[in-house]
């Protein structure tokens, strides 16, 4: 392929793969006086979830009887993060 043609796919590419974005801003909202990302909030609230949950699971017990902790662990974080984005950022 000769360069000439590799800038044009290369620049093609690049808009194919920006087609989808728009110029209104990144959604956030502010708290005390500074703008927060959404998506911030939902991993923060999905790693508070997490550890939440496994400290619950070892004082009850039942993190003894899971086999593949890290998975299970990160699963509901990011179950309770995209629970959140979708309840409260959704449409």
């Amino acid at each position: 392929m000769r360069p000439a043609h590799l800038g044009s796919c290369l620049s093609g590419l690049v808009l194919l793969a920006t087609g989808g974005c728009s110029l209104r801003g990144a959604p956030s909202f502010p708290i005390a006086g500074a703008y927060f990302p959404d998506w911030m909030v939902c991993g923060l609230v999905g790693v508070a979830t997490a550890v939440g949950l496994r400290i619950l699971f070892l004082l009850t017990g039942l993190d003894v009887l899971l086999s593949f902790r890290l998975f299970t662990y990160v699963a509901l974080g990011v179950i309770a993060a995209l629970g959140v984005w979708t309840l409260v950022f959704g449409p």
